[in-house]
């Protein structure tokens, strides 16, 4: 997760602790990440930097069960 700090324009990091669960109780998650950018269009200019590329590929290394990447423009509530 280190290298996740690593890429390019990376505003916030933040990552889950303890037990990720449901209002229905316990989820298939082990850990969330939320990697904060700008836009959508940073995100993906991150992830095609190669700090981006190894931060991708060192993820298989840890998350042998498999993982989801989600990519979303948020707005205040």
């Amino acid at each position: 997760m280190l290298l996740a700090k690593k890429i390019p324009g990376l505003g916030k990091y933040e990552v889950s602790r303890g037990v990720v669960a449901t209002p229905a109780g316990p989820s298939n998650y082990h850990l969330i990440a939320l990697l904060h950018y700008d836009d959508v269009t940073a995100i993906q200019r991150a992830f095609a930097s190669a700090e981006g590329q190894a931060a991708v590929a060192e993820v298989q290394n840890f998350a042998t069960g498999g993982v989801d990447f989600l990519m979303f423009d948020a707005r205040p509530a």
